[in-house]
């Protein structure tokens, strides 16, 4: 009989069940989820009367049925990581394990607190990054508009003005005529070119061989690699710190890091530190030598490991680097306003220069006629 049960409780946790908007619940609605959930069970409720008040205060129609069905396969008899299981695009391998972890060290409440700090840190530094994007991006997609907008509906009016013209254009301006031409009469071609080139190359990052070279090449770029770098290194450190706080062993700890460190390059170092660090050497020899992890990091860890506080050497030394990812962002938001500002000025002043570079010849041609 208790064969059976167990049985019968392993292929529930083994149900995943998909949800809806997963990713905007991950982003939005997850971390203060946590940390309520944390700050409830603290002040001494138990974990079902938790996720009855979160499931009716929650005003997202995807998440709400999710917070039920936990709920109810506790009253099940599940365990409350199990019960996660069943939600992999939410709650995933890493949410799981560290509660998993909480769980077996009688300290879930400590342990959600944690995950709550973590996931708030994440959104936090994902936060940044994403707006300091945004402006480059912004003015990208604006120059492209700007310029396809000039040489489709612009460059036409000047082209009947080159018409009887008797001597060859300049080659810029007869460049923008023959690519408006192309566009005006191939439009719908040249969109769905680019709309599968998109495709193919969204097609090639899904595959995990072109995953790795994406990732890679992240990592090498100037400058933008070394923030890369940082935000990697910010992110393995937080969750390492977090994981074994949580009572999860280093090995398990290294193996679940390195599937959630956002970079399959580093995944992968962290992947091979796991199976040094089991022949009982110290996971700062296992960093060493690699070009992803700053050396900064790893003589940071060397020391923590020197004086038995790695957790908290760990946690400045995330500390420090979404510090350095701040300075990094506001550094090279500040440099790249001019800097894109310069790169519109020459699209549309070179696309203005080379329209009138033919009426600057006028004279010439004129009197050649």
């Amino acid at each position: 009989m208790a064969t059976q049960q167990t049985s019968s409780g392993r292929n529930r946790s083994s149900r995943t069940t998909p949800v809806p908007g997963s990713r905007k619940i991950v982003n939005k609605e997850l971390p203060a989820f946590t940390r309520q959930l944390g700050a409830m069970l603290s002040a001494g409720m138990p974990i079902i009367s938790c996720l009855n008040a979160l499931e009716e205060q929650t005003d997202n129609k995807n998440f709400k049925p999710v917070i039920g069905q936990l709920r109810s396969s506790l009253e099940g008899g599940m365990s409350f990581s199990d019960s996660l299981r069943q939600f992999p695009s939410v709650f995933d391998y890493l949410y799981c394990n560290m509660i998993g972890g909480g769980e077996k060290s009688g300290e879930l409440a400590e342990t959600i607190s944690r995950l709550a700090s973590f996931l708030e840190a994440s959104a936090k530094l994902r936060r940044k990054v994403k707006s300091a994007m945004m402006y480059p991006v912004i003015v990208l997609c604006m120059s492209v508009i700007i310029a396809v907008g000039l040489i489709v509906f612009v460059v036409p009016v000047f082209g009947d003005m080159f018409a009887d013209f008797d001597e060859a254009l300049p080659a810029p301006t007869q460049f923008l005529l023959d690519a408006s031409d192309v566009l005006r009469s191939n439009g719908w071609i040249v969109l769905i070119l680019v709309a599968a080139l998109v495709a193919a190359f969204r097609w090639w990052k899904s595959q995990p061989s072109g995953a790795y070279i994406w990732d890679g090449f992240m990592l090498r770029l100037p400058v933008f690699g070394q923030l890369n770098r940082y935000v990697v290194a910010a992110r393995f450190a937080r969750m390492l710190s977090q994981m074994t706080r949580s009572g999860v062993p280093i090995l398990n700890a290294l193996q679940i890091v390195s599937g959630s460190t956002g970079n399959l390059v580093a995944g992968r170092i962290v992947e091979q530190a796991g199976s040094v660090v089991e022949k009982g050497e110290p996971l700062s020899s296992a960093l060493l030598n690699q070009n992803v992890y700053p050396i900064s990091m790893v003589r940071m860890l060397q020391a923590g490991e020197k004086t038995g506080s790695i957790n908290e050497m760990m946690d400045s030394i995330a500390d420090y680097y979404e510090d350095e990812v701040d300075n990094m962002l506001t550094g090279l938001t500040s440099l790249l306003e001019p800097i894109l500002m310069a790169f519109l000025g020459l699209i549309i002043g070179g696309l203005v220069i080379s329209m009138f570079l033919p009426i600057f010849r006028m004279g010439a041609v004129v009197g050649g006629g």
